[in-house]
């Protein structure tokens, strides 16, 4: 796998733990990081723009980017089909960017094993009972569906371990804090360093 200049991070959390919240702030305040944009062959909803939310696709075009390997990871939910093209995150990796995945740890696996150097970042929340109370406060589902997302929940929650980071998201700015600093942290890493200033590191061993 070539190199890049940027890093691709797997972001992972159960419904609830403020995943979305955590990445658009993030977002907001670091110029260099970007959210991966998702194929989908569901049709668009009111408000939403190709190339904004997903990249809207027919069936037919979807299923020829799966036979050309052109997904880093890709799923069929109930009839439409999602998937994460390769050519648009690699893109903006070679521009210098950062890249979050917002994926399940069965898409991370996925991913992992086409580019191990992912970074993966896992959120949970400060507990059960404020992630039932988050999941109630949406005020959408029956409690029949809420108690089906909690022990989905449950599940996903139990494959923390398969992530570099995790972050516990009870205050919002401290865990905010805690992932602009692996973001800037990531970016410090030996072989990026190397690449990014090659020529003053020669300059430093030339003596």
């Amino acid at each position: 796998m070539d190199k890049h200049k940027g890093n691709l991070f797997i972001l992972s959390a159960p419904s609830g733990a403020g995943k979305s919240t955590l990445y658009k702030a993030l977002l907001k305040q670091d110029q260099q990081v970007r959210i991966s944009i998702s194929h989908t062959t569901r049709t668009p909803r009111t408000g939403e723009e190709d190339g904004r939310e997903y990249f809207f696709t027919d069936p037919e075009s979807f299923l020829d980017m799966i036979a050309e390997d052109a997904f880093f990871e890709h799923a069929q939910v109930f009839d439409n089909y999602y998937g994460t093209s390769k050519a648009s995150i690699f893109d903006m990796l070679e521009q210098g960017l950062d890249v979050i995945l917002e994926i399940d740890w069965q898409g991370a696996r996925q991913v992992r094993q086409l580019y191990p150097e992912a970074i993966g970042i896992f959120i949970l929340p400060p507990s059960l009972q404020t992630l039932e109370e988050r999941l109630k406060g949406r005020a959408t589902d029956s409690e029949e569906v809420i108690q089906r997302r909690m022990a989905k929940a449950v599940n996903e929650m139990s494959h923390y371990n398969e992530y570099d980071f995790v972050i516990v998201n009870d205050d919002l700015n401290e865990a905010l804090s805690q992932m602009g600093a692996i973001f800037k942290a990531m970016r410090s890493k030996t072989p990026i360093i190397e690449q990014k200033h090659g020529n003053l590191i020669n300059d430093l061993l030339s003596l």
